[in-house]
């Protein structure tokens, strides 16, 4: 139930543009493109980004810059060719909700987006919490004849 085999198919339904939660989900994997170019500079983290992860309590901090790169870019591209969208989508949400959590330790309350507010990784985190919860119900719907057969070929 947790990982099948399906889960790492890249399907041609996966891109419908029709279905607005395809389209929602692809745009929070491309999000996090930027996201993560954003971390370095001239091909090393970058010395502000640096910065702000120690004055966030990340020891030490360029690790934990290419852990996040890392995390980012692995829930990005699984979100944008829906490969195990449940799990790239709730790792997307911990990671922006870290994200968040280090803007309230570093800057405190800043709802304002032109001081860099956190609004908008808060936004793009429940997004990502929506597409992971509509994933697993769309998981479970599709996992729920095959269990309701399996029992029925159990008892008899």
């Amino acid at each position: 139930m947790w990982l099948t085999r399906d889960d790492f198919r890249i399907k041609a339904e996966n891109f419908d543009l029709s279905n607005g939660l395809n389209i929602i989900r692809i745009i929070c994997g491309l999000f996090l493109f930027p996201h993560v170019a954003g971390k370095f500079a001239a091909g090393a983290v970058s010395a502000g980004t640096a910065g702000f992860f120690a004055k966030a309590g990340f020891h030490p901090p360029e690790v934990w810059v290419y852990i996040a790169a890392f995390s980012e870019t692995a829930a990005g591209l699984a979100l944008v060719f829906g490969i195990c969208t449940r799990f790239a989508a709730l790792g997307a949400f911990a990671v922006l909700a870290i994200a968040v959590y280090s803007l309230q330790v570093v800057k405190g309350f800043g709802w304002t987006w032109n001081t860099g507010g956190y609004e908008y990784p808060v936004f793009w985190a429940l997004t990502s919490l929506a597409v992971a919860i509509e994933a697993w119900k769309a998981h479970l719907r599709q996992a729920s004849p095959k269990i309701s057969l399996a029992r029925a070929n159990a008892a008899t």
